[in-house]
């Protein structure tokens, strides 16, 4: 993993207004990624980016921004609106692209902003590549000369085609008729997506968080606040609820009981069903990955590997050693069967597909499957501190991990995201767990 100044996991993100996501950095990002990716391509004549964006508010001025630099390096520019980041990852490859720009902040609320990219395949640009764009950025700004600069267009129907394309990999022979979903976009990118995918695959549909305003993208909504769909589902005594993120790369599920399925539970359900039609090479997860599913796969003849946290860890895992599945227990799930990326909407459709293939519930799909209570909590951490070496906590891992032997596991790791350390602690027992977190968060940083 290389060390970069400006890309986290995920792109580029933080608060609006701030030292990176402003209109002036967004425009040297432009300027600097478009020199960087025409040089990759040289003989493909003008070169081309899609950009395409979320909901929030400041979308409308870091996209300008970003085109304004893209045009500024000799960049065509094609404006998408908003759409769910893995839509534009399909849009980038079937329009023979040279890399997709996608500006959000994932889950984060409205007052945050990010902006990452894709490469021609459609993939999350490698680390190297984000490194060289880092170097550009300090550069001068060296406009290419009046007839060579970028242009920019708008394609109208962006939406429509990533709605087709979602209902492609549903089976042919498949519909979702007879079943009731409530699907939460989140107030977030696929606000005019999602529900069209399951309705006009025979679903009855009903519609929550769908109704942006550029404040509201994943405010008690979506994925990370799926509190609102258990009720909606319940109230309406529907089949399932279906809740994305803000970009919509993310998944969770709920069934009519209002039981809330996580990642790992739904890359298992898909597993399970690829087993049907032959063996399954392995599945990639990360560091905070169930290790009650880690086993399960094992006792299935599935290899499994951890990778660290971040969607494109898992994808660098499953392209290395030629794998299909992989995901998160957050809810990015990776099907490369389907999709070159982490899609929500996708990975719901393959969990219809394994619901319907087998007639059985989703409960009952991994009723097999033995999750480990994990206990988790996030502790802020000051800049400077070096927490790997800090005397205290390693004491104190050292202590919670003698206390679990072989009936546990503890994971420290600085988010890639946030200013903050995150102490997990995973056990058998859950009062086990629980007296284990109690003992990190004991330390002082």
């Amino acid at each position: 993993m290389t060390n970069r100044k400006y890309f986290g996991t995920d792109g580029v993100r933080g608060e609006v207004g701030g030292p990176v996501i402003n209109a002036e950095f967004a425009l040297r990002l432009g300027y600097a990624a478009g020199r960087v990716l025409a040089a990759k391509h040289p003989s493909r004549g003008r070169p081309a980016v899609l950009i395409g964006k979320d909901t929030r508010i400041s979308g409308y001025m870091l996209e300008s921004a970003m085109e304004a630099g893209l045009a500024a390096a000799g960049i065509d520019v094609l404006l998408a609106g908003p759409i769910p980041t893995p839509a534009v990852a399909y849009l980038t490859r079937a329009l023979r692209l040279v890399a997709g720009v996608v500006i959000s902040a994932s889950h984060n609320p409205f007052q945050d902003n990010g902006i990452k990219f894709f490469s021609s395949r459609g993939m999350k640009l490698p680390d190297e590549v984000e490194l060289r764009i880092e170097q550009a950025i300090d550069e001068p700004i060296d406009y290419v000369g009046s007839r060579d600069l970028g242009r920019a267009r708008r394609i109208e129907d962006a939406a429509g085609r990533y709605i087709e394309f979602c209902k492609s990999t549903f089976p042919n022979e498949m519909d979702l008729l007879g079943l009731s979903i409530v699907v939460d976009a989140a107030h977030g990118a696929a606000y005019h997506i999602a529900p069209h995918v399951f309705r006009e695959l025979g679903a009855d549909v009903t519609a929550i968080g769908c109704e942006p305003d550029g404040f509201n993208i994943n405010d008690g909504v979506g994925a990370t606040s799926p509190e609102r769909l258990i009720q909606e589902v319940q109230a309406r005594g529907a089949d399932l609820g279906i809740a994305l993120d803000g970009d919509a790369d993310r998944l969770q599920l709920v069934d009519a009981s209002g039981r809330l399925f996580n990642g790992d539970e739904l890359l298992y359900a898909i597993v399970r069903d690829r087993l049907e039609d032959g063996p399954v090479a392995g599945v990639a997860g990360t560091l905070m990955t169930n290790f009650g599913l880690e086993r399960q796969l094992k006792a299935m003849g599935i290899p499994f590997e951890r990778a660290a946290v971040g969607d494109r860890y898992v994808l660098e895992r499953l392209q290395e050693n030629g794998w299909l599945y992989g995901g998160e227990s957050s809810g990015h799930l990776i099907c490369l069967d389907r999709h070159t990326t982490g899609d929500g909407i996708i990975a719901a459709l393959q969990v219809l597909t394994a619901m319907r293939h087998r007639d059985l519930s989703l409960a009952d799909l991994v009723a097999d499957l033995r999750m480990y209570p994990q206990i988790m909590v996030n502790v802020p951490l000051e800049p400077g501190i070096d927490w790997r070496n800090h005397d205290g906590l390693q004491k104190a891992q050292k202590h919670v991990e003698d206390m679990l032997g072989e009936r546990g596991r503890v994971l420290i790791r600085a988010s890639g995201t946030e200013p903050k350390l995150r102490l997990m602690v995973e056990a058998e027992d859950e009062d086990l767990a629980q007296k284990g977190i109690d003992v990190l968060q004991s330390v002082a940083l």
